[in-house]
């Protein structure tokens, strides 16, 4: 009776553990999530059908961290027009969950990145992607994912100069497929 108990106990400490979604990694297929906009809009990433995305999954505290990647990325688009903008979408989740700030200076601080960048921002209020994806808290997070969303690139914290170039020529290249 005693090894039952045990057994019984131990399988209910470990059973969310096995049966958790493993952390994204390259290569495969990104689950599917849906998070409103500002204007309580539902998005999932069908909302891009066909698009190669560069999905920024970003703490509040962190929203300037990663400027100069989206600042090639936007110049790779808009000016040298090296990505497609018809195969290409960039935007923004929200990471409430990891901030001390209200929902109003956040969505300030959104309406001015989305207004920069001429792009889309969602809300990620319950912290979803840390337990779907693996995404760490507290951070910046840029995923890629081709146009069938199998996850191409991960980039958690600061993309370093060096790492831009490579970037944009990934998504570049998925594009074109």
């Amino acid at each position: 009776m005693k090894r039952l108990l045990f057994t019984l106990l131990l399988a209910t400490f470990l059973l969310p553990y096995a049966t958790a979604q493993d952390k994204l990694e390259i290569g495969m297929k990104a689950p599917e999530w849906t998070f409103p906009d500002a204007d309580k809009k539902p998005f999932t990433m069908d909302s891009w059908p066909g698009k190669v995305l560069q999905i920024n999954y970003v703490d509040p505290d962190e929203s300037d961290l990663n400027d100069a990647f989206n600042d090639a990325v936007n110049k790779a688009t808009d000016v040298d027009k090296i990505i497609d903008q018809d195969h290409f979408k960039g935007f923004g989740i929200v990471d409430t969950k990891s901030t001390w700030k209200p929902d109003g200076l956040v969505r300030m601080i959104a309406g001015k990145k989305a207004k920069k960048y001429d792009t889309t921002i969602l809300f990620d209020f319950e912290g979803l992607l840390h337990e779907d994806w693996g995404m760490p808290k507290d951070s910046y997070t840029v995923v890629i994912v081709d146009k069938n969303h199998i996850v191409r690139g991960i980039y958690k914290g600061k993309i370093a100069d060096a790492e831009i170039p490579g970037i944009i020529d990934m998504i570049v290249q998925l594009t074109r497929e």
